[in-house]
């Protein structure tokens, strides 16, 4: 009897980070089952030139599709799920469509895969009976994390915002250790409407058929069992680590030179993701931090955009705008600064030995996958219960803080970490003998990271029980 065709449609939200994870998780089950094909549904913000120049870069595939979903003009943060929202009729006419035309002859739609922000279209997989399931990019303690804020909200009817600034500690299901307050995402605990706003799209991920978790069992394991033994939870698939690979990114000629010349793991890079970006006077710390620790670095520096505005960092004309003066050239040789970063390329070479980062769960993915030890130095979203995460529950990062909050509304001055606590964390992160295993640990995860996608590893049956699972869905 012929296996029949299923089709998904994936809706990431709009952003590059999404896109890349998502497109990735695409290729990955389109490699695994030829019988799938996947069409993508690609929001853009109209600042965001990103994203054509990622697309056009990607080989193609009869069985991968890419549909842009129209541009609005008004995407700031807070009516960026409006821009989200004023997509349905677009997704359902596209819906509609593949149900009576699929993308490949034969084959019948499956299902819907939305990013965590999107749950508002299982509205238009419920109208056509569709079973809808969730893309969830960051970890399996961060959606255990979710869940329980979701209870606390609507369940318990708590108030978050006595969380916020508060030295409470809260025992959550997904963790080992109590989570202080302190991690929580900026968002969740502030006044105003946009917590409850937020915490509404979460509540509606018990209403899919599963969650895809871009996590592998053996980073996780407590995490996941928790999750797994929750029955009224939907179904969980932890199917990573899904990341970029490093093949996919070219290498600015002079900065593989630079690190060609440099000894095996003496770099700490520096990189805070795609929104990360510093005010003056922190510059000059991190600057003084690197000078003062003698070790060497690479540091991908951005210029912050406008104030209170959702903006991407920019890039300097001129380093000097913003360094301390005479640092160029008193590090000269041994440190190299730099703009915009291919991450996941700077990562796999040998001369990089400890990674400075935002803690975006992408970045922690990479990290381990290439084996290198995390100073953790949060900014927004998740990134705080991530490094508390790595820090504290899994002992395979080096805190520089774990706690530290950038405010993008720029309605108050921003917290500055001191040089000398940036540099202890760098000289931590950079000996071997650190005595805190941090190195070891992570030196595990990678070959642990690598075995979990090989065909037997946790990671290929819980793909394979997803693919299992899409398959029923038609027959």
């Amino acid at each position: 009897m012929e296996t029949k065709k299923a089709e998904l449609v994936f809706v990431p939200s709009p952003g590059l980070s999404h896109l890349v994870s998502t497109v990735e998780m695409a290729k990955l089950l389109l490699h695994r089952d030829s019988h799938l094909s996947i069409t993508v549904l690609i929001m853009k913000l109209p600042t965001d030139s990103s994203v054509d120049g990622y697309i056009e870069n990607i080989s193609p595939d009869s069985r991968l599709r890419f549909i842009s979903l129209p541009t609005q003009d008004d995407a700031s943060l807070f009516k960026m799920f409006d821009f989200i929202d004023n997509q349905i009729t677009h997704v359902r006419d596209i819906v509609s469509n593949l149900i009576k035309q699929p993308s490949l002859p034969g084959s019948q739609l499956a299902g819907l895969v939305l990013d965590m922000f999107c749950t508002k279209f299982i509205q238009v997989a419920d109208e056509f009976n569709l079973p809808a399931y969730v893309y969830f990019t960051s970890g399996a303690a961060a959606l255990g994390l979710f869940y329980h804020l979701v209870w606390l909200r609507f369940e318990q009817n708590e108030d978050l915002s006595k969380y916020k600034s508060s030295d409470v500690e809260l025992s959550v299901p997904c963790f080992s250790n109590p989570v202080p307050a302190k991690v929580l995402p900026a968002v969740f605990v502030e006044e105003g409407p946009m917590s409850t706003v937020f915490l509404s799209y979460f509540k509606r991920l018990t209403e899919t058929k599963g969650i895809i978790v871009n996590t592998f069992y053996e980073l996780e394991s407590y995490a996941i069992e928790s999750l797994l033994a929750d029955t009224k939870k939907p179904k969980v698939y932890p199917v990573g680590p899904i990341m970029k690979s490093s093949s996919d990114q070219s290498f600015d000629e002079d900065i593989k030179k630079w690190l060609d010349d440099q000894p095996e793991n003496s770099v700490v890079f520096l990189c805070f993701g795609t929104m990360g970006s510093f005010v003056e006077a922190q510059v000059k710390e991190i600057a003084m931090a690197l000078e003062n620790s003698g070790s060497r670095f690479l540091w991908s520096l951005r210029k912050p955009g406008q104030k209170g505005v959702m903006q991407l960092p920019t890039e300097y004309e001129d380093f000097n705008e913003v360094l301390p003066e005479g640092f160029l050239e008193r590090t000269e040789g041994i440190g190299k600064v730099i703009g915009w970063a291919p991450q996941v390329a700077v990562l796999s070479h040998p001369a990089v030995g400890g990674f400075v980062s935002h803690c975006g769960w992408n970045s922690t993915l990479e990290s381990v996958w290439f084996g290198v030890p995390m100073a953790t130095f949060p900014l927004y979203a998740e990134q705080q219960l991530n490094a508390f995460q790595l820090v504290k529950e899994l002992g395979m990062a080096e805190a520089i803080r774990i706690d530290y909050k950038k405010d993008f509304r720029g309605e108050k001055p921003p917290e500055i970490v001191g040089a000398e606590e940036i540099e202890a964390a760098i000289r931590r992160l950079m000996t071997e003998e650190s005595g805190s295993g941090v190195r070891q640990k992570v030196k595990e995860m990678k070959d642990k990271s690598r075995m979990a996608l090989m065909e037997g590893g946790s990671s290929y049956n819980a793909q394979s029980l997803f693919i299992e699972d899409v398959i029923k869905n038609i027959a």
